[in-house]
């Protein structure tokens, strides 16, 4: 409150001290030296991005198109598609709070492909869009799933940066033994690319060698 005061008695002070002295001629409006942008002639404008250029075009078209292919000899399993937001919180630990979180943070779509390759190597692609807005959903379930990973994996383990995201990291986990079961692996990637969330899920029962969630988050980035 004070230096509100401070600042309305002095816009006063100066009013008093200008009512005493003669009145100065206001400059010319249209000054020769101010410079101002001017519009190009006709026919020097920019060019328009094409389709292939404006990331946005692309996010808002058909989203299913930006999924990777499934690799030659794989076979479908499971989503390949739209995912309903219902089906997609499943997977979560808690599929009530994970549901809450996804509205708040204004999700407007997903699109999955999973795939099998051999007997037990699973992989699911999901593109995770929101709406625009002041809450960066994207960015915030990005970073939300990479923290989890990260204490997962433990102190330290913050994944490995996924070249040219800026963001994006992907992590390969220690083997998950259980007597009488199948060695269990797995490796995830979160990648955000303005209001996509890029999530990569694999699990196979041999080690998952880090240059393929690599090269998966590398080539489905590519695509967006």
């Amino acid at each position: 409150m004070a230096a509100v005061l401070g600042l309305v008695g002095g816009t006063a002070t100066g009013y008093g001290i200008q009512a005493e002295r003669e009145p100065t001629p206001l400059p010319a409006l249209n000054q020769p030296d101010l410079a101002y942008p001017k519009p190009l002639p006709k026919g020097q404008e920019p060019e328009p991005l094409s389709a292939a250029e404006d990331r946005q075009v692309k996010a808002n078209g058909d989203l299913r198109k930006l999924l990777l292919p499934r690799p030659k000899g794989a076979r479908a399993d499971g989503v390949d598609g739209w995912q309903s937001l219902p089906e997609y919180v499943t997977d979560f630990t808690r599929p009530g709070g994970a549901l809450e979180e996804q509205l708040e943070s204004g999700i407007r779509r997903i699109a999955t492909r999973s795939w099998r390759t051999g007997e037990l190597k699973s992989v699911t692609i999901n593109l995770i869009q929101y709406r625009p807005g002041s809450l960066i959903g994207a960015q915030d379930y990005v970073e939300g799933q990479q923290l989890i990973a990260t204490r997962e994996l433990g102190a330290g383990a913050e994944g490995v940066e996924v070249k040219g995201s800026g963001n994006g990291r992907y992590f390969v986990y220690p083997v998950h033994r259980r007597a009488g079961y199948l060695d269990y692996h797995q490796a995830r990637a979160f990648i955000q690319r303005g209001d996509i969330a890029i999530e990569i899920l694999m699990s196979d029962q041999r080690k998952i060698a880090e240059k393929e969630i690599r090269s998966l988050a590398e080539r489905q980035l590519e695509r967006l």
